[in-house]
């Protein structure tokens, strides 16, 4: 697997990109893991107090002296007015009870948003800030570009990517709708694009000339070579590093994912009140079609019940956030799976040159 441009600006040594994966499977160790073996970790810091971002920063330092990425959500929502809430905590009083919790409070807790977390970036001097959801503030990017730190914005369409780049946006990651986990578009409120993978790499390449990284449903080396193929200059995969040792991921999460079919995958706003790719399971099935708040006060109003089912080892009830090739993940630490993705690659690419 040679080195394309973009290994050049991240200082990396592998185009492979850890995609970052908030609200558990991020960890230092699997970011740091992913470093060490020549790629990009990432971590996803989403939802973080200041003082848990700073210290897993500082733990991620502790285990790599490489490139790293932390990745933040560049929407912070909108709030529920009192009919929206009232409707969304209704709807989940049912699932509550079913878990043994409580009333919640009257209203969720603020989140943590983008301007209040980003001078933590800077004050740890995070070499590679990433954000999905739309475009951080110009002073944001101005602060990036005057630091030194290489910035890596989510488009899941030619016009994000154009706007990200007029933005002054460094990288381009170039979601296709194969992937895991929440879809990066910058509406909240419309239905996101679902361009795959295959088609929307090479009209981002066209579109743009920052480097343009892929990702959505790439899990082995055959997956990396298309993506190259196309023009990206690295890849991201996120769903195939979730059954790794050193990821977040919880036990039953991770016997969902043993478990997966090719078919097993659905977009859900349940969760998080934003559009979302995982394993379809009991609550999203309940919550079709049901009222929910906006985002990001249904994620806060889910936080409980998720946290209550990983407890009691109850997928049913978890955000078990995976691509559409999750079927054809592997059990390896991380290091290792890194250096299959390699020989995976370079016996792809000799194998078309004959």
């Amino acid at each position: 697997m040679k080195k394309t441009p973009i290994c050049e600006r991240l200082g990396i040594d592998l185009p492979v990109v850890l995609a970052p994966m908030a609200g558990g499977p991020s960890t230092p160790a699997l970011c740091a893991s992913v470093s060490e073996a020549g790629g990009l970790g990432s971590y996803g810091a989403a939802y973080l107090p200041l003082d848990r971002l700073r210290a897993e920063i500082r733990a991620i330092r502790a285990q790599t002296s490489r490139p790293f990425a932390v990745n933040l959500f560049a929407d912070d929502g909108a709030a529920a007015d009192a009919a929206a809430l009232q409707a969304a905590q209704e709807r989940l009083a049912a699932v509550r009870a079913e878990l043994g919790l409580r009333a919640p409070a009257a209203a969720p807790a603020p989140q943590v948003t983008l301007v209040q977390a980003f001078p933590v970036l800077l004050e740890e001097k995070v070499p590679v800030f990433s954000f999905t959801f739309g475009i951080p503030p110009a002073e944001v990017l101005a602060e990036c570009r005057r630091a030194g730190v290489v910035t890596m914005g989510t488009a899941t369409s030619v016009a994000e990517a154009r706007a990200l780049e007029a933005a002054g946006v460094d990288t381009i990651c170039a979601q296709g709708a194969e992937a895991g986990g929440h879809r990066g578009a910058f509406d909240r409120n419309a239905d996101p694009p679902l361009v795959g993978t295959m088609a929307l790499v090479p009209q981002v390449v066209d579109a743009v000339r920052a480097p343009v990284v892929a990702a959505g449903g790439i899990m082995d080396g055959r997956g990396i070579a298309a993506a190259l193929a196309l023009g990206a200059q690295a890849v991201s995969l996120g769903t195939a590093f979730l059954r790794c040792p050193e990821a977040g991921t919880s036990a039953p999460y991770r016997s969902a994912l043993r478990n997966a079919r090719d078919d097993a995958t659905v977009i859900t706003r349940a969760f998080s009140g934003r559009a979302a790719r995982g394993l379809a399971n009991r609550f999203t099935r309940q919550m079709a079609g049901a009222p929910l708040a906006p985002y990001p006060v249904q994620n806060s109003l889910t936080r409980e019940i998720r946290a209550a089912a990983a407890k009691a080892g109850n997928a049913e009830f978890l955000s078990l956030w995976a691509g559409q090739a999750a079927a054809m993940g592997r059990e390896l630490p991380a290091r290792d799976l890194v250096l299959a993705l390699v020989r995976e690659t370079n016996e792809a690419i000799s194998r078309l040159s004959g």
